[in-house]
Formats: C-alpha cells, sequence, structure tokens
C-alpha cells in the first residue's frame, strides 16, 4: 500500500510540470491511436470513461464513436461500485461527485457481455499492463465483471511507472496506449 501511495505522489508531481496545452496536444495523439486501433474499429459496444481535468480528455473520442454508430457506454460512480449507462449525448449528462465528472443520464446497460473494449483511465500504468488507479477498486470490481472484454488502459506517458505493484484483486489491461 505504501509503494502504491509512492506511485500516486510521484505521479501527482509530475502531473503540476504538464501544461494544459501540453495535455491537449497529449490527449490528440492518444484519441488519434484509439480512433486507429483495430480494436475499436472492430467494436460495437465500447466502454469509456469521461475524464476528469487532469486525465487524457476523451471527450471528443466519445463523440466519434457514437457518431460512427459505436454503442458507447460511461460509468456512474456510486458508493461502492460503477453503474453503466448508454451515452446518448451531451444533453444528457450531468456533473457528478467532488470533481464534477459528467456523467449519463441515459438508460442502465446491464449486458456486460456485449461489450467488446474497455478504455480505462488509471493514475499509472506499466509495460506489462498493470493498472494503478486512486484507490477505491472501482474499476477493478467493475472489469472482474467483464472477462471477455479487451481491456485498453489510457495515459499520458508520464503516467507509465517501472513497475505497478498490484494485488490479486488487482485487473490487468491487454494493452496500454499512451502519448
Amino acid at each position: 500500500m505504501m509503494q502504491k501511495a509512492l506511485i500516486r505522489q510521484e505521479i501527482a508531481q509530475r502531473k503540476r510540470c504538464f501544461s494544459p496545452e501540453k495535455r491537449l496536444e497529449a490527449s490528440l495523439a492518444c484519441m488519434q491511436q484509439l480512433l486507429n486501433h483495430h480494436r475499436i474499429r472492430l467494436a460495437h459496444t465500447i466502454l469509456l470513461y469521461h475524464a476528469m481535468p487532469d486525465e487524457v480528455d476523451t471527450r471528443q473520442l466519445i463523440h466519434l464513436l457514437a457518431q460512427a454508430g459505436k454503442t458507447i457506454l460511461l460509468p456512474v460512480t456510486l458508493p461502492q461500485t460503477l453503474e453503466l449507462r448508454y451515452y446518448t449525448g451531451d444533453e444528457q449528462l450531468q456533473p457528478s461527485g467532488k470533481y464534477h465528472i459528467m456523467e449519463p443520464t441515459g438508460p442502465l446497460f446491464t449486458r456486460y457481455d456485449d461489450i467488446d473494449t474497455v478504455v480505462v483511465p488509471g493514475v499509472a500504468f506499466d509495460d506489462v499492463g498493470r493498472r494503478l488507479g486512486h484507490g477505491k477498486g472501482y474499476y477493478d470490481r467493475l472489469l472482474a465483471q467483464l472477462p471477455k472484454a479487451y481491456k485498453i488502459g489510457l495515459c499520458f506517458a508520464f503516467q507509465m511507472v517501472e513497475q505497478v505493484p498490484t494485488t490479486a484483486e488487482d485487473i490487468m489491461m491487454d494493452e496500454v496506449i499512451h502519448d
């Protein structure tokens, strides 16, 4: 646990040195990689996330994939879990939680086996697909219910570390994409 806390502190320090302009540039590079990714192109149902201000910005990606006819799902944070809802347009989003992350109010999605690809945020990742989240376990509990879905970790290059310490509950990514 201490090692995870130290990595979170290190990444927070790195983020402070990363300007909004650089963040936008890096987000666009990540988005381009995802748009060209064969798993994304072939997927019918994709679980994405609406980013916090200091994460890779996924807003444009959500729009483009929805316009391309993909079924887009976004998580809603509940006290102990993530609930999945259909993205039906920006007019159906509302800010939620202490970070005011935009969350969908569209219909509830429960057919987890239909999810082809998941794009997952994280605090840090390593080259073999280990992920460090914020420490609440929301994504690990959700991803454990999606064994068939291809899991893509998404981050800025400065969020890559040599090794993320893991426990049995931590879910590995199939791949990590960064700028």
